[in-house]
């Protein structure tokens, strides 16, 4: 049996939430561009999950923008699929497998560009969401009038042209625009990008005051791992507990957040915020920007060679070692938490860093440590350095756990080339592929024959940190005791010894 509206009735388990026929007759207030995993499982599932409280009562027309796939799958399926969500929450083990109902349909932009349009002069809708990937939120030069134009950009100005001219620039009939793409600032570069294709498409003065009077273009940031499709035994496993087939079927981790910039009016249109703590609607997302940021992607960083280097290959397998989570709840909430250079009250940060740690323990999401190490000294720069540096603003002194974090990565960094040109490491026996693009600085460094001249090297290197890390008291010493540590003992070894203390 596959998933379909006619075979729900036929679903009848006590782990799996099945929607009410009645959700098929709600109309679509929802414009989605992009079919990915993401969207589906976090902005479509808080609009799933308000439906079903009889809060938003809409439904989504996604846009299938690229070339490549074809909307086959959700057609069949009625645009059904089963969100299965697995991880910890607050110390519990959490599994439930819901069946996501809030898309009505799948059009492709290629193939299905009039019916498209036909939507943005629908009274209904009120909102349009995005994830096209970092690269949709450039502008191209785009005739809004070829069928399709080119861009995302070009898409929705498109969109928002038909719909200016179907209810002659009236106030009401503006949206709410929120873009979930991984760039800073998305939606106001989104409008940014909006306004100067109108004025490329020489559009006239009234549509540009509609454009910024009565259309919303909100900032927001998404976090929430999405592996995707299941692994094939747990899809057979899920498949014959289910009873019923499912292409569309996709994992997500329990935890997730939505953190919208708006005022009222896009609290109202977004009235799905309700009925889950994890959308946030605020007047600035910057505090959320800075915890994700520093305590969830700079607690990974300055923790990655540590972890690699005492032999753990993934995060979960990690964290199940109690001294490296030790190490990792001293790092967080000692020094990273009080660091951020962020007004952001202890409590709040600390709440946040209890749920990072929930997700690091996730059993069911297999984040590779190695994967994590891609592109490893720009990540060292954005996401640790204004933490280091606030660190010494506050407190003028070697921050320990950082220290030692700091240590490990410059040991990780040690390689040789091969013959392809790759830079290699190499760590208890095996070998493993440095993925960064300034990986020669760290091989050269390591050329040297003494650890004081590697380390005060690469911590003088302003190129690299955009400042002189050997100027901070006690910041070169520290890094050179831990990376002697290391040296002679092994990070396990120190972790061990940190515990025991």
């Amino acid at each position: 049996m596959r998933l379909s509206r006619y075979n729900l009735n036929k679903i009848n388990l006590p782990d799996v939430v099945v929607p009410d026929a009645k959700v098929f007759e709600l109309p679509e207030k929802v414009l989605q561009f992009g079919t990915g995993v993401l969207l589906r499982a976090l902005p479509d599932y808080y609009i799933d999950k308000a439906n079903r409280a009889g809060v938003f009562n809409g439904r989504i027309v996604v846009v299938k923008s690229t070339d490549t796939g074809s909307a086959t799958e959700f057609d069949r399926q009625d645009s059904l699929y089963t969100l299965y969500i697995k991880g910890i929450d607050k110390g519990t083990e959490v599994s439930e497998q819901i069946v996501c109902s809030a898309v009505s349909r799948v059009l492709a932009a290629g193939d299905d560009w009039d019916t498209i349009l036909e939507v943005a002069k629908s009274p209904d809708l009120k909102v349009v969401i995005s994830n096209t990937t970092e690269v949709g939120i450039q502008l191209v030069q785009d005739d809004i009038r070829k069928n399709p134009p080119v861009s995302f950009p070009g898409k929705l100005l498109a969109v928002l042209y038909k719909r200016f001219e179907a209810f002659k620039g009236s106030a009401d009939s503006g949206l709410v625009i929120v873009p979930t793409e991984l760039i800073v600032d998305n939606g106001k570069k989104l409008e940014s990008i909006v306004l100067e294709l109108a004025h490329l498409n020489k559009l006239e003065p009234a549509f540009m005051d509609w454009l910024e009077e009565h259309n919303h273009f909100c900032n927001s940031l998404v976090d929430r791992i999405v592996p995707g499709k299941p692994q094939p035994e747990l899809a057979k496993e899920m498949e014959a507990s289910c009873g019923y087939e499912d292409d569309l079927r996709i994992v997500s981790e329990v935890y997730s957040l939505w953190a919208i910039e708006g005022n009222q009016h896009v609290k109202d249109a977004l009235s799905f915020a309700q009925v889950d703590e994890g959308v946030v609607i605020v007047p600035n997302i910057e505090m959320f920007r800075e915890l994700k940021l520093r305590l969830l992607n700079g607690t990974h960083t300055l923790s990655c060679a540590v972890a690699f280097l005492s032999g753990f290959k993934t995060v979960h397998q990690a964290m199940e070692d109690e001294s490296f989570a030790n190490f990792i709840n001293q790092l967080m909430l000692k020094e990273i938490a009080p660091s951020i250079p962020y007004e952001v009250d202890y409590d709040t940060a600390a709440d946040f860093a209890g749920k990072v740690l929930d997700r690091f323990r996730n059993p069911s999401i297999e984040h590779q440590w190695i994967s994590i190490s891609a592109q490893y000294s720009s990540k060292i720069k954005m996401r640790t350095i204004p933490l280091l540096l606030n660190h010494y603003k506050l407190y003028n002194f070697a921050p320990h756990y950082f220290a030692f974090g700091f240590a490990a990565f410059i040991r990780f960094m040690k390689s040789d080339t091969n013959e392809d040109g790759k830079y290699i490491g190499h760590n208890n026996g095996s070998e493993y592929v440095i993925t960064d693009s300034q990986a020669d600085i760290f091989s050269q460094a390591w050329k040297m024959q003494a650890l004081p001249q590697v380390v005060n090297t690469l911590l003088s290197n302003k190129a690299l940190w955009d400042a002189d890390l050997t100027q901070l008291p006690g910041f070169e010493a520290a890094v050179l005791q831990h990376l002697q540590q290391i040296t002679e003992e092994g990070t396990q070894a120190i972790l061990l010894k940190e515990t025991t203390v």
